[in-house]
């Protein structure tokens, strides 16, 4: 650019939209918004009380439908506690069939989770006034409006808009302020936030 020569109001705008983004991003106290990434979602990771499937190929004998143990282990047919939880079904899968290999020429081993309950750590809590106070398997991409339709929304006496999340973030809890009556009585989508594995929910009771 020529010395003294005035920049282009096109070139001026952007700079100004770039600024007017930067200041957007300070941090604060309320939970983020929900997020339009579309990052490649998180493999499952079996927990205690899940229920898997177990198909070894050409062996329906083998074959089988087992829960996770609390103890977070299975025992299938030739093999005696085995841990689950904390795996993911194709890793699982893999350890199986290395397990086979003594009585199985070239097993081939899948496994499906039938019923999700999740490993603890990747749980999300939903507690006080919900309908139906629980815990859930965090999926990829959850939202808090996803974890309260899977508790029933908020009972009568529920102060939803002074509901937090707590959330562990670089080893310390932090409590992120959510708007849960506006976004279930009012429909604001506005106040609907990304969740994180082991995310606690808490709902207050309103003062009467």
């Amino acid at each position: 650019m020529e010395k003294g020569k005035l920049i282009s109001w096109p070139v001026f705008g952007l700079v100004m939209a770039l600024f007017a983004v930067a200041g957007c991003a300070a941090p604060g106290t309320s939970a983020a918004p929900v997020s339009t990434s579309q990052a490649e979602p998180a493999a499952y990771v079996i927990g205690s009380g899940d229920t898997l499937q177990i198909s070894v190929w050409h062996n329906p004998e083998l074959s089988t439908s087992v829960p996770v143990r609390p103890d977070g282990r299975i025992s299938t047919p030739l093999i005696d506690d085995e841990t689950a939880a904390g795996k993911t079904p194709q890793q699982l899968g893999r350890d199986i069939e290395a397990r086979l290999k003594k009585y199985v020429a070239d097993p081939v081993v899948t496994v499906i989770v039938s019923n999700f309950v999740g490993n603890y750590a990747e749980q999300v809590r939903i507690v006080g006034e919900a309908v139906t106070p629980k815990s859930i398997p965090f999926q990829s991409h959850m939202t808090v409006l996803d974890a309260m339709i899977a508790v029933g929304g908020l009972t009568p006496y529920a102060a939803g808009n002074r509901a937090k999340i707590m959330r562990h973030v670089d080893g310390k809890e932090v409590g992120l302020n959510i708007r849960l009556s506006d976004l279930l009585k009012d429909g604001d989508l506005g106040a609907n936030a990304d969740l994180r594995p082991g995310d606690i929910i808490i709902i207050p009771q309103a003062y009467f």
